[in-house]
């Protein structure tokens, strides 16, 4: 997203007086602005979404693709992060990342950390566990504590949260909650579908329109802001 204010360059153009019959430099200020938002030079900001199943091309993943489909329509570059593919160990609280140094754990977290910094908005789904999140989402969740330690790096980014489960009320909004918390907890702006808490759906997610179309609508909640605080950010932001 844009950084602060644009940058302005002002400068001193030379003015023809007639009635001098002379040229004279007169203070008229040309105005050079660096904003994203001039035609040709915005940069696409950055959708990433973390699958938080174990399981590849399972009700979760399809269901985040769809989510990231509507921001890629709407013009967003997207990134998706598998947890079917990518390894992240359980924090063991080393305490490395409080005074400055990197994990010391050998594993795929370090592709999330980049992936999440470099994030606009952040989509996470997850099947529901026996009432909440995956342990492999959880231990990718715990692992971005450096990103808050270290000057809360995920700060203002806008998340929304996915979750399918067995049955309708099979604690989704219970895997939502957490999932959110850990938003909250790093600063960000949590979404939800305009009406409740997120993408909730029940398998199989494919046949469920009625969770798709709460997928559908936070993502497309996510992108509303993120445009909207774009915006703001520039130089033609505003009401």
């Amino acid at each position: 997203m844009g950084q602060g204010l644009p940058k302005v360059t002002a400068l001193q153009e030379s003015q023809l007086h007639p009635e001098q019959g002379s040229i004279s430099y007169a203070p008229k200020t040309i105005i050079f602005c660096s904003c994203q938002w001039q035609a040709g030079v915005k940069e696409k900001m950055m959708v990433v979404g973390i699958c938080g199943s174990p399981r590849k091309a399972g009700n979760s993943e399809f269901l985040l693709n769809e989510a990231l489909a509507v921001a890629g329509e709407r013009g967003f570059e997207t990134e998706r992060l598998l947890l079917s593919e990518l390894k992240a160990d359980c924090c063991s609280d080393c305490g490395d990342c409080s005074k400055g140094r990197p994990c010391p754990k050998e594993d795929d977290m370090q592709v999330i950390l980049t992936a999440l910094e470099k994030a606009d908005g952040i989509m996470v789904a997850s099947p529901v566990y026996f009432g909440g999140m995956t342990a492999q989402l959880k231990a990718v969740l715990d692992r971005t504590i450096p990103l808050r330690r270290q000057n809360f790096r995920l700060k203002g980014k806008v998340g929304c949260a996915i979750s399918v489960g067995g049955s309708r009320n099979g604690g989704q909004e219970k895997t939502l909650e957490a999932i959110q918390a850990w938003m909250h907890i790093q600063g960000m702006i949590v979404v939800g579908d305009d009406a409740h808490f997120g993408g909730i759906a029940v398998r199989p997610a494919a046949e469920d329109r009625i969770g798709r179309r709460t997928v559908v609508a936070s993502a497309n909640k996510l992108c509303d802001l993120l445009e909207r605080l774009e915006k703001k950010s520039s130089c033609w932001g505003g009401d």
